[in-house]
């Protein structure tokens, strides 16, 4: 597990950064697997600059994005204010209260690029899972250690994290993805 602080989040943010940018088998598989339902609710966790919110809202979904780094919200707020339909919230998903999310919670929860730097994943994942509605998908995309160069496997999940993950959301009846 990789730890990065809020602050070294919010200073890569501001020096302009962002990150991996949402790749096409990625959004074909989104569009496949998770069309959004009539009135369909989606939540973003760690949405950084939107990018990946953004296609959400194209596929139909009402978007909930969060992220704890209000510089990374800020960008998002500014490259996509012609978007409806999206909610930009400053949100720790692990320490805030999240009253500010849906109460009728979410057809779809996406974690993209986040699962690795989340401290207490059981946590999490059984908090956003209690959040789906009936058929909902929690999708988490993440990089793979057997495919990830060995300076940059701290942001990556062996086979064993990935089976303890999919093991999880079996018991739940939720949708888990890791894109490899």
């Amino acid at each position: 597990m990789t730890y990065i602080a809020r602050e070294q989040w919010e200073e890569h943010y501001l020096d302009g950064k962002g990150f991996r940018r949402v790749g096409e088998r990625e959004r074909a598989l989104l569009a496949e697997r998770t069309p959004a339902p009539g009135g369909g609710r989606a939540l973003e966790v760690g949405c950084g600059t939107g990018e990946l919110t953004v296609y959400l809202a194209s596929l139909g979904y009402r978007v909930d994005a969060v992220d704890f780094a209000g510089s990374a919200l800020a960008r998002a707020r500014e490259e996509h204010a012609d978007v409806a339909g999206v909610r930009w919230l400053r949100l720790d998903i692990e320490r805030d209260d999240p009253a500010p999310l849906h109460e009728e919670g979410y057809d779809l929860v996406v974690m993209r690029l986040v699962y690795p730097f989340v401290r207490d994943r059981y946590r999490v994942l059984h908090g956003l899972g209690e959040r789906l509605r009936e058929r909902g998908a929690l999708v988490v995309i993440t990089p793979v250690a057997a495919n990830t160069p060995a300076q940059r496997r701290g942001i990556a999940l062996d086979e064993d994290e990935i089976a303890v993950l999919g093991r999880f959301f079996q018991i739940i009846g939720s949708l888990v993805w890791v894109c490899r």
